[in-house]
């Protein structure tokens, strides 16, 4: 496997962030501000990922994706642990805001996050229409932070 950094035409990867974040405009508040990491395997783009600098010593994954496909095979957890070890000796925290759905909030407690704090009705109040995942309807976002010294 392979993790590339992409500096330029970020939107290139649209589709693939729209599966992490299904509105456009919600991905332009971070996508220029953000680091782009592409996981390749084989030299086909299987995963994704948008971290940015959210200042004291706090990191921010926006959007972890992976193509439907490819889900199952470790490809997030790849990353996941590819840019907490980026960022080790850059910050302290790693942190991740998500729905609050139960495929998702094991998947980031299996991966060394504990849970922060939660935006009630954050994707009522910010999504144009109603989000779904997995069937559940995402009201609240929770945030799950990871140490990243001594991971």
């Amino acid at each position: 496997m392979n993790v590339v950094i992409i500096n330029d035409n970020k939107k290139d990867f649209l589709d693939l962030l729209l599966l992490a974040d299904e509105q456009e405009n919600m991905i332009d508040k971070y996508l220029d501000r953000g680091v782009l990491f592409a996981l390749y395997d084989n030299n086909s783009l299987k995963s994704i990922c948008v971290v940015t600098d959210e200042e004291n010593n706090t990191f921010e994954i926006q959007s972890l994706a992976t193509y439907p496909q490819f889900q199952g095979k470790g490809y997030a957890k790849y990353l996941i642990n590819h840019v907490c070890d980026y960022y080790k000796d850059k910050g302290t925290t790693m942190i991740v805001g998500t729905g609050d759905t139960p495929i998702i909030v094991p998947f980031y407690e299996n991966n060394g996050f504990v849970f922060s704090h939660r935006i009630e009705n954050y994707f009522i109040k910010h999504y144009d229409a109603p989000m779904f995942e997995h069937g559940v309807q995402l009201k609240d976002k929770v945030y799950f932070k990871r140490a990243l010294r001594g991971v």
